[in-house]
């Protein structure tokens, strides 16, 4: 979107420095990449980057203003509940899709939102291999508020481990070898010195926890979540005997199950923001709007784009038989502003914001992108193309 750094980029690109860049990521972690990587980091222009961070700080204000817990009181299942939920979101991440509006200017227009981890780790990897394989100028950044590599790795590290030492604190995940971002939890323990556990390996004495650590019961003081608790309860039948994670035990989460649920599209009909599609609670809608094309139906308990519904009709929005666990969103029109070597592609940006604690108020810290070409964002849906996948940003200075 930095029109004389995109071409650049396009003249000096070839599939066969895409292929040395694919081989490169992959010998640090030898078939540990499930998903596409896109041939292309994203660039953003100064104005656009304005934009989105202007709209980061609208949402977190609403995510951190005193009643916000109140106000979303309802956003939790009753049944998903877990104790000891902590006054703030350690992590927080921001979906924009990059779009233009009436006057033909880029800007961002939030898709989701969610109190729960995302790639952290791999995107300072990824960002450094972008790097190191193409020519990336040295006035475009991915890191924020005074950041860099270093230093973001080390507020990550620093807000995961808390006072524990690092066999005390586990990253939480059901069945982690067989999840597709399984490289960032490889890229975690490497920055951290945390270890994965599944959720069945998790042993139960009273109100602690313990995972076997070369063979040595430890004990659990601290867990990163990445568990997702309603795809869990799907799963349970699947999984065998695991603790009940929902009862009150003697460990801190980071982030806490809780947030997932406060901090999700649940929290978007709150949000008023010239950045924030308008959206509705199905229950609490009085009168279905005449437009339903320029609308969406998004289940408010889903994880990666499942289950929504572009093409609404009267007839869809008549069938949902849970109306409060469902939002009616504008609907967003993607631009295809990223120009490639043979087409154009659509781009969303997730912004990725930290809260250590003693924190006033989350900071961006750095950003992710996906770029697709069809109608649904997201690395499981454009996997049979090329010029999409996951990617990050650099902004311009």
């Amino acid at each position: 979107m930095i029109p004389e750094t995109r071409d650049r980029y396009n003249r000096q690109f070839s599939v066969e420095k895409y292929l040395a860049f694919m081989e490169g990521l992959d010998r640090v972690y030898p078939g540990a990449i499930q998903f596409r990587i896109a041939e292309t980091p994203v660039f953003i222009p100064k104005d656009l980057g304005n934009r989105i961070l202007s709209a980061g700080e609208d949402i977190i204000r609403v995510i951190r203003q005193p009643d916000f817990r109140d106000l979303t009181a309802e956003a939790v299942p009753p049944t998903l509940k877990v104790p000891g939920e902590n006054d703030f979101c350690e992590f927080i991440t921001l979906d924009f899709a990059i779009c233009r509006d009436e006057q033909g200017t880029l800007v961002p227009r939030l898709i989701e939102l969610q109190g729960f981890p995302t790639m952290f780790a791999f995107q300072a990897l990824l960002a450094d291999k972008y790097r190191e394989y193409f020519q990336i100028p040295d006035n475009l950044y991915n890191y924020f508020s005074g950041l860099g590599k270093d230093s973001y790795l080390d507020l990550f590290r620093r807000i995961l481990l808390g006072k524990y030492a690092p066999e005390e604190v586990i990253l939480l995940e059901v069945q982690p070898l067989k999840q597709k971002t399984r490289v960032d939890f490889y890229c975690t323990e490497s920055i951290s010195g945390i270890h994965t556990v599944c959720i069945t390996a998790l042993i139960q004495e009273g109100h602690h926890l313990f995972y076997l650590l070369e063979g040595k019961k430890t004990r659990v003081r601290r867990i990163y979540n990445r568990v997702i608790f309603d795809d869990l309860e799907q799963q349970k039948k699947d999984l065998g005997a695991f603790v009940d994670l929902t009862q009150d035990l003697d460990v801190e989460w980071v982030p806490h199950p809780n947030w997932f649920y406060r901090i999700s599209k649940f929290t978007i009909p709150l949000i008023h923001s010239p950045y924030v599609p308008r959206a509705y609670f199905l229950d609490k809608m009085e009168v279905v709007p005449q437009d339903l094309g320029n609308y969406v139906l998004k289940p408010l308990f889903s994880f990666a784009g499942q289950g929504v519904l572009i093409d609404v009709t009267r007839k869809d929005i008549d069938a949902v038989k849970d109306p409060s666990n469902w939002i009616l969103q504008q609907k967003v029109e993607y631009a295809e502003v990223i120009k490639t070597t043979t087409t154009r592609a659509k781009c969303e940006v997730r912004m990725i914001y930290f809260q250590e604690n003693g924190g006033s108020f989350p900071i961006p810290v750095n950003n992710l992108a996906r770029l697709s070409r069809g109608k649904m964002i997201g690395v499981r849906y454009n996997a049979d193309q090329d010029w999409v996948g996951g990617s990050i940003c650099f902004f311009e200075k």
